[in-house]
């Protein structure tokens, strides 16, 4: 099985053993899930800096962009905020959904410090 096509797959996996009233027909069986796929496909998602207060101990500025791939990591992140932000990150890699978001495509994520917090943006990037 391909990476892509396990992550897709397991956290749906992890649910039904979380709750296991869940296929066990607690719910319609009418009720059905239509599963909608972007035509692009992601080939990184960043996270760019867009509010920075007080001083932040690694000295990110406002603007500062962070790229993750599936490869890797490219520019200089706080490992704070890099663990914070790494199940967001993972998950909109492989094209995981936040239905409260307004645009699916782009959610915001603070830095842990309370006192010198920084804001990214982060942005799932697509190939066209």
């Amino acid at each position: 099985m391909k990476r892509r096509e396990f992550c897709k797959t397991v956290p749906c996996a992890a649910l039904a053993a979380t709750f296991p009233t869940y296929l066990h027909g607690t719910y319609s069986k009418d009720h059905s899930i239509k599963e909608t796929s972007m035509s692009e496909t992601i080939t990184s998602v960043q996270a760019k800096v867009i509010s920075q207060k007080g001083s932040c101990g690694l000295g990110h500025k406002i603007g500062d962009v962070v790229e993750f791939t599936e490869s890797g990591v490219k520019g200089k992140i706080c490992i704070h905020a890099l663990y914070s932000m790494m199940p967001a990150v993972f998950a909109m890699l492989f094209d995981a959904q936040f239905p409260w978001l307004k645009d699916k495509d782009t959610k915001t994520h603070a830095c842990p410090d309370a006192y010198n917090p920084v804001v990214f943006e982060i942005t799932r990037i697509r190939e066209k």
